[in-house]
């Protein structure tokens, strides 16, 4: 597979706790110079981002309710509308974990196309993270359906935050669960090209990971039971 597809399919995260600014321009530096898709940074290094990729084709994205989900939908609507206003053009949005897991799915639904249409009024993506390491496959397909039905353009896996990340296996029920039109985004233990390779077979549309150097300079093949 060409390296510059695999690139293109590669939100950079930078979003770790203790991520600096001097963090976040040495990991935009790298996005340059491999030309991937976005950089994802906390909302707080938006507008740093914003100013290092200005002259460049990445994009700014950041998180939204991240890592957990369970902030109240005006603030997130106001946290995405904040991001969007410093300069970021996709958002990741964490679901309300709790509240799928408690049977309220209308709550889970409203809070998803709250923040898609603040997104959307501005032109910007609007990915939405359903944590699969913490539900099961009836869920899962669930909070795929409530996505979408939210208006969202993209379903992920994983923060990379809450136990394990993308498998495959994930990647072909969030496939199965929603429409043509809704991308997937497979997020959390991406680490080498041989697994980004993998990802995008299955049909994903972006990785995120952190490992992006490492996978575009070749990486270690992975051992196929670590996906």
């Amino acid at each position: 597979m060409d390296k510059k597809i695999i690139a293109k399919a590669i939100d950079h995260a930078v979003l770790k706790p203790d991520a600096t600014d001097l963090d976040v321009e040495r990991e935009c530096s790298v996005a340059v110079k491999y030309d991937i898709a976005s950089v994802c940074v906390k909302p707080c290094h938006v507008k740093l981002a914003g100013k290092l990729l200005k002259d460049s084709d990445v994009k700014v994205s950041t998180v939204i309710g991240f890592p957990h989900g369970g902030t109240t939908t005006a603030a997130k609507v106001a946290e995405a509308l904040d991001a969007i206003e410093n300069g970021a053009s996709e958002l990741d949005m964490v679901i309300n974990i709790g509240k799928l897991l408690s049977g309220d799915y209308d709550y889970v639904k409203n809070d998803i196309e709250a923040v898609a249409k603040a997104a959307h009024s501005k032109n910007v993506i609007l990915k939405v993270i359903i944590e699969t390491a913490l539900l099961d496959d009836e869920n899962k397909k669930i909070a795929c359906k409530l996505s979408e039905e939210a208006g969202c353009d993209y379903v992920k896996t994983s923060t990379g935050f809450n136990g394990s990340g993308a498998t495959p296996d994930d990647i072909v029920l969030m496939k199965n669960s929603v429409g043509p039109n809704i991308k997937i985004k497979a997020s959390g233990g991406i680490k080498t090209l041989d697994q980004a390779i993998k990802f995008i077979e299955l049909g994903c549309h972006r990785l995120g990971t952190s490992s992006t150097e490492n996978i575009l300079t070749g990486g270690n093949i992975a051992d196929k039971s670590s996906y």
